[in-house]
């Protein structure tokens, strides 16, 4: 019986490894192409700034002089989508999300005109003096989310951040593609994005509601409606890591 036993348990475990072992169809494209809206060429920078805690109003103070200039200016082919604090998770931080209409093109002629830009530079070396640190990536949006458009407030935004799993990153949209329908009913889907560069294989969500007990209550609902939480339960095993940062924008962002 021992043998036997014994015998069988390779071609178990095979059968078990099976059921948990992720296995990645190989694609034609890249994702980008599959995944990002083809009626425009929007790219996005998403900023997180450290802030020194002794200097944040100082920093919101500057940011709130200089970047509308950037936003405005016509000659300049991007736009300041939202500026928050965060409010809940990292603290002293600042998250700027910025839009270039055009792609990398449009990225490489704002980055260089702002280097001619004396007034920008020198925003730069005393925002510099007030940071902790400071990290960026360029993102595409998911065709199948909202673009983001200014609105009026007051609301609290959600960022909510996925780490997800390399090579699942199709499997995500065609989740979420479905997905999204029940998160719509209150307005609160802003945007949805997937990095390029920067740290790779990250999504991130932007809502916006009221007030924290409006977030509670809507996603609250969702779990009512039929096929949300099958979908929840095909997407948690992709996800690697995940942060939820609830923000509150600036006087100056387009999001409010």
């Amino acid at each position: 019986r021992g043998l036997a036993s014994s015998a069988h348990r390779p071609r178990e475990d095979s059968w078990l490894k099976s059921l948990f072992v992720r296995k990645v169809d190989p694609r034609k494209d890249a994702h980008s192409n599959l995944l990002a809206k083809r009626e425009t060429s929007s790219l996005y920078k998403l900023q997180f700034h450290n802030v020194k805690p002794e200097c944040l109003d100082a920093y919101n103070k500057l940011c709130q002089e200089v970047l509308p200039k950037i936003h405005e200016e016509k000659h300049y082919p991007c736009a300041l989508v939202g500026t928050w604090n965060t409010w809940y998770g990292e603290q002293d931080q600042a998250v700027h999300l910025w839009r270039y209409e055009g792609g990398y093109p449009a990225l490489n002629e704002v980055m260089s005109k702002l280097r001619q830009n004396k007034e920008f530079t020198e925003f730069r070396k005393e925002r510099g003096n007030m940071l902790l640190s400071r990290k960026n990536q360029l993102l595409l949006e998911f065709s199948f989310w909202n673009e983001p458009v200014p609105r009026d407030g007051p609301n609290i935004y959600e960022l909510r951040s996925y780490q997800l799993r390399p090579g699942t990153m199709i499997e995500w949209g065609n989740y979420w593609a479905r997905a999204i329908r029940f998160r719509q009913d209150s307005n609160e889907a802003v945007g949805g994005f997937f990095s390029q560069i920067g740290q790779l294989y990250m999504v991130h969500h932007l809502w916006a509601y009221k007030d924290l007990q409006t977030r509670e209550d809507i996603r609250n609902a969702a779990w009512h409606k039929p096929g949300w939480d099958e979908l929840v339960y095909y997407t948690v095993p992709l996800i690697q890591e995940m942060e939820s940062r609830i923000m509150i924008p600036l006087k100056i962002s387009p999001l409010q």
